[in-house]
């Protein structure tokens, strides 16, 4: 996985700030790579339920074939994307509390 725990934990955290960190949160998303970008939404989409955690790969491929919309646009769209973002990390094994903690 090219995205870091630690990155989306960052994402997740000022998702739930979103009034006060947006811009942040914006210009945060648009400085991770493509692939970045991609495994990001394919953990927004595991988290929402439209993947499961053994369709990682698929869910990747979708992402980068359907990026039309800025990811950051993208994911704001949705009013629970920072639950869906951690639901997906936990699906796909990644601990996010230690990350979170550090960064608060």
């Amino acid at each position: 996985m090219e995205i870091s725990a630690r990155e989306v934990a960052q994402i997740v955290l000022m998702g739930h700030e979103l009034e006060r960190a947006e811009g942040e949160l914006r210009a945060f998303v648009d400085r991770l790579n493509e692939d970045e970008q991609a495994e990001l939404v394919a953990l927004f989409w595991v988290g929402r339920g439209s993947f499961e955690a053994e369709d990682w790969d698929e869910a990747v491929s979708t992402a980068r074939a359907e990026a039309t919309t800025p990811t950051a646009d993208y994911l704001l769209g949705s009013p629970h994307f920072a639950d869906h973002l951690e639901a997906g990390a936990e699906a796909m094994g990644l601990d996010l509390s230690d990350e979170e903690e550090d960064l608060l």
